[in-house]
Formats: structure tokens, C-alpha cells, sequence
């Protein structure tokens, strides 16, 4: 069995216990509140106590619809998709809806708790409310565009991107950051805003990435480019099974007074991460050797 799915199914088993402990616990508050128990004479004299179980079946009836609800569309879409198409940005989706959806029936519980009626409160600050929504409207906007990231399969959490001038792995989205970790271990937090209004690439999707390593070397001495791109692709030609030789390219970025800043780049296999790391090496010391000579000359 898949591991995401297999993962899925035990979360699901713990969450399925969890309902039922806080369905019988609503059963239990339930009776006490509308039953005619010997604690029915304490409830009518202290309201305040009232007010609590009031609020507390309010919670637990809310998280239980939305367990349920969640249950179901986890249900649905297992039995839709195949083990290798399943995606755990949905499954993430889900659990944030879900965590979006408690938090407000917990804001609500607390306003019953205290005894405040949860519409009249609205009404009442309607222009508080208006002003507190055009001072969070980013935070807004990052959460919507942070869910619409999550059920869409354009990316994945594992896949390889680049946002701007930052390339990483994605780890996780949040509703506010997309989180990235570099290949040198960095975590780099990118809002959601910008990752879906900017230029973004995925190097993950057609199971290659580009591999850029940009040099700047002295333009004091007579530069030829033909034999370095040459030794470098000689040695992609040794790691055929990491890279794509017929795809390297060397360029001039940009050209200064003194200095030439150049970018060989060519795409790599998704794989061994071991024989992708040695390649970088190799060529991270062609390219120091072929600087030094140049200095020398």
C-alpha cells in the first residue's frame, strides 16, 4: 500500500476514536443540560454554569461536524485516486480548513460561555469589524491564496521550486508562508501572496531540474569559453545516469570592466541525492581550476 496512504488511514483511525470519546461526551452534556437531572435546579439558580455546558455543547457539536465532514471528504477522495496520485497538499487543505472552522466555533463557545449572543455581538460592531477586516486583508489574502495552493496540483509539498531568486524544496504550507528548505539546509519563508502572483518554478514536474553554477571570472586576459564548456560537459558525459549532457549550456550573464560573470547550467535527474551532490562538487572544482589557470595566465 501506498505510505501517504497508509499514513492517511491511521490518522484517520485515531481521529475516528477521538469522535466517538466526543460524541459520547455531547450525549452526556446534552442530557444534563435538556434532561430533568438532579442537576437541573443548580443550572436554573447559577446561569453562569449554564452558559458553560451551553457553550461547551456548541463546541462539541461544531467539532464533530467538522470531523465528520472532513471524514467524508478524506473517504471520497481515497476512493478516487490512485495510491501514486494521491497528494498531501489535499490532505493538508482539509486539516487547515478544518482548524479554520473550530477556531471560529471556538471564538463562538467563548461569547456563549460569557453569555453574549454571537449575532447580536456582530450586529453591534459592525464598523470595528469593517475596520479590522481592511487591517487584515493580507493576512486574508495570504489564507485564500494559502488554500488555493494546497488543493491545487501544480505544486506539491517535496517539490522542487523557484520563487524569485529563492529555490528550495517545499516542507510545508502554512495559511500565511509557503516554507522552503534550500539545498544548503536554509529555511526560507515565502508569503503566499508572493508565491502565487510571481514567476514560479517547478523543477519537480517532469522529473528534471536545472543545476546553475554562476562564476564571474577576470576579463583581463583573453577568455575562451569553448574549452571550459567542453571539459565541463566531459564530465557530465561520466554521470549520464545523474545528468543530461545534451542540455548544458554556458553563457555570459553579463560583462564588466574587469570581470565576466558566466552561468553554466544543465539539467538533473531527480535520484540518488549522494551522485547529484559528488556532480556538484566536480563541477564546483572545474570551475575553481579553470579560474585559478586564468589568473595565473
Amino acid at each position: 500500500m501506498n505510505h501517504l496512504k497508509s499514513s492517511i488511514q491511521d490518522k484517520e483511525n485515531v481521529r475516528r476514536r477521538n469522535f466517538a470519546i466526543k460524541l459520547i461526551l455531547l450525549l452526556g452534556l446534552g442530557f444534563l443540560y435538556g434532561g430533568e437531572t438532579i442537576m437541573r435546579p443548580i443550572l436554573d439558580e447559577y446561569t453562569s454554569l449554564n452558559h458553560i455546558i451551553r457553550a461547551l455543547i456548541f463546541l462539541l457539536s461544531a467539532n464533530l461536524i467538522v470531523s465528520l465532514g472532513g471524514f467524508l471528504t478524506l473517504r471520497i477522495y481515497l476512493r478516487k485516486r490512485d495510491d501514486y496520485k494521491l497528494q498531501p497538499n489535499f490532505i493538508l487543505g482539509v486539516d487547515r480548513i478544518a482548524g479554520i472552522l473550530n477556531s471560529i466555533a471556538l471564538l463562538i463557545s467563548l461569547m456563549l460561555a460569557f453569555g453574549i449572543r454571537p449575532l447580536e455581538f456582530l450586529t453591534s460592531i459592525t464598523i470595528v469589524a469593517a475596520a479590522i477586516a481592511l487591517l487584515t486583508k493580507d493576512y486574508i489574502t495570504n489564507i485564500v491564496n494559502g488554500l488555493i495552493m494546497m488543493f491545487s496540483d501544480q505544486l506539491e509539498i517535496g517539490d522542487k521550486i523557484q520563487v524569485g531568486r529563492h529555490t528550495g524544496f517545499i516542507r510545508d504550507i502554512t495559511l500565511i508562508n509557503l516554507v522552503l528548505k534550500s539545498d544548503s539546509g536554509e529555511i526560507i519563508l515565502i508569503p503566499n501572496n508572493m508565491a502565487l502572483t510571481s514567476d514560479v518554478v517547478n523543477f519537480s514536474k517532469n522529473n528534471t531540474h536545472q543545476v546553475i553554477f554562476d562564476v564571474e571570472m577576470s576579463a583581463i586576459n583573453e577568455i575562451h569559453l569553448g574549452p571550459l564548456e567542453e571539459k565541463l560537459v566531459s564530465i557530465l558525459q561520466k554521470s549520464k545516469d545523474t545528468a543530461r549532457p545534451e542540455g548544458a549550456q554556458l553563457n555570459v550573464l553579463e560583462r564588466k570592466a574587469d570581470t565576466v560573470l558566466v552561468r553554466f547550467q544543465f539539467p538533473i535527474k531527480t535520484g540518488e541525492k549522494a551522485a547529484e551532490i559528488s556532480l556538484k562538487k566536480e563541477i564546483n572544482q572545474a570551475l575553481i581550476d579553470w579560474t585559478h589557470e586564468q589568473r595565473k595566465a
